[in-house]
Order: structure tokens, then C-alpha cells, then sequence
């Protein structure tokens, strides 16, 4: 069957994000936008991953849990996962690894971390903008371990991209997806690089507001709407896909 996705979004706990980015709107924007799947990868965080994933199961929408992570070379990674716990404890794992600098609210927002009805819990005391103290070589492997795949973002980007801070795509991460932005010439990307014409060119918004959500334009051809069918399909397993 062909799932429609966005398999990166942020909410409000993200610094760069806007404040209605909330898990209970963004999961309705999917759902306006008749998505399929989707999935919440605030910048090195999973903590508004359990009041989405209440809100998306009531919407019945697919909501993976996850996380954009920042390595130490500046690259950003989205690592999703197969359920809430293996989530939560990547979040843990990583959570030391994030350097101990205070955030500023009023210079980069206020990091919220909310409940299903949107209630605010608590405010993010880390700033989360910053590069862990992790390298790109070492996140596939973290990332198995704890029952998830990861793949480079945005890779056509001038910044946080693999592209921008490597000049490449090395082989040995084993990467087997990729994720292309909407405005990346994939033709000549794949001319340059031949792992992308091996492996799912994902194609995702990486929205900070609710209006940047992908209407139903990139699949997925998956067996089912379940999370793990997502992640065989992006760990060497998929049977197609379309970028809209």
C-alpha cells in the first residue's frame, strides 16, 4: 500500500520552532493534510514524542517517535524509532552528550514540553540548538541499539548537512536512506553520488511552523501503517517509494 509521510517535524520544544507547533496541532495539521505517517524529531529531544503519539493514535494517524540530533561535526541526523520506550531511553542516552548551556528564551525560545492537551509540563532548561558531543560515525550503531534507523538530513543543504560538513557520503556509516529537501536537484546528486541511487530519496518538511507541514505528496510503499513496517522500509527493505 502507499503511505504519505513527513517524517521530520518539529514542535514547540525545538528553540526554532513557533509556539503553535504543538504536539495536539501539528498532529491535526497531518491529519488536515491527510498524511499517513508521520513523525516528531525535535532537535535532540524525544520529550514531546508521548503527548504526540497519545494525540496521533486518537486521530489514528502513524506517529514515530524520534529526534532530529546535531552531531559534534554539525550534522544533523534524524533518528526514529519503533516505539515510545526506545525513544525515551535514546533521549536519555543522549541527554549528558548535550552541552551544559542555559537556555535563553527570549533569544531562542522557550523549549515547551507539553501533555496531549497541550498543557505546559515544563520548559527545556538546555539549550538544544547546540552539537552533541557525539560523532557522525558512532550514530547508526547507537541508533540500532536501541531498535531505530537514522539517515542524514536535508543533505542538500548549505549547512547541518552531511554534504556541507563531509563533502560526502561514506560508505562505511552504511547508510540506507537519505533524506533530499524539496528544492535539491536530485538528478545531480545522484550523478555525483552513487549511494543515492541505491537507497529511498525521503522527501519531508522539516516544518517549525504548521504551515510548512507537507500536504500528501512523498510515499511510501509499505505492507502497513506500522511503525516497524517504516523502519524495514528505511533499513534496506523498501519496495518504493515517490517524492510527490
Amino acid at each position: 500500500m502507499r503511505c504519505y509521510y513527513d517524517l521530520h517535524l518539529h514542535s514547540c520544544l525545538s528553540p526554532c520552532a513557533d509556539g503553535d507547533m504543538t504536539p495536539y496541532n501539528l498532529v491535526q495539521m497531518a491529519a488536515l493534510n491527510e498524511l499517513d505517517i508521520i513523525a516528531l524529531t525535535d532537535h535532540n529531544s524525544c520529550k514531546n514524542c508521548p503527548a504526540a503519539m497519545e494525540v496521533a493514535a486518537q486521530a489514528g494517524i502513524t506517529l514515530l517517535p524520534g529526534m532530529e540530533l546535531c552531531t559534534q561535526e554539525e550534522i544533523h541526523m534524524v533518528c526514529l524509532f519503533p516505539a515510545l520506550e526506545a525513544a525515551m531511553a535514546f533521549d536519555r542516552f543522549i541527554y549528558p552528550l548535550i552541552p551544559d548551556i542555559p537556555n535563553q528564551p527570549e533569544a531562542f525560545g522557550s523549549q515547551q514540553i507539553l501533555n496531549a492537551r497541550d498543557e505546559l509540563t515544563a520548559h527545556e532548561p538546555k539549550l538544544l540548538a547546540t552539537a552533541a558531543n557525539i560523532g557522525i560515525g558512532q550514530i547508526p550503531d547507537a541508533v540500532r541499539q536501541f531498535g531505530g534507523v537514522c539517515f542524514p538530513a536535508h543533505i542538500d543543504r548549505a549547512s547541518y548537512s552531511i554534504l556541507a560538513a563531509l563533502g560526502d557520503i561514506p560508505a562505511e556509516y552504511g547508510f540506507t536512506a537519505v533524506e533530499i529537501s524539496a528544492r535539491g536537484d536530485v538528478a545531480a546528486l545522484q550523478r555525483q553520488y552513487p549511494l543515492l541511487r541505491q537507497v529511498p530519496l525521503l522527501l519531508s518538511s522539516d516544518a517549525h511552523y504548521l504551515e510548512d507541514i507537507h500536504p500528501r505528496r512523498a510515499w511510501l510503499e509499505l505492507p502497513d501503517r506500522a511503525p516497524e513496517a517504516v523502519l524495514r522500509a528505511l533499513n534496506g527493505g523498501c519496495a518504493g517509494f515517490g517524492r510527490g
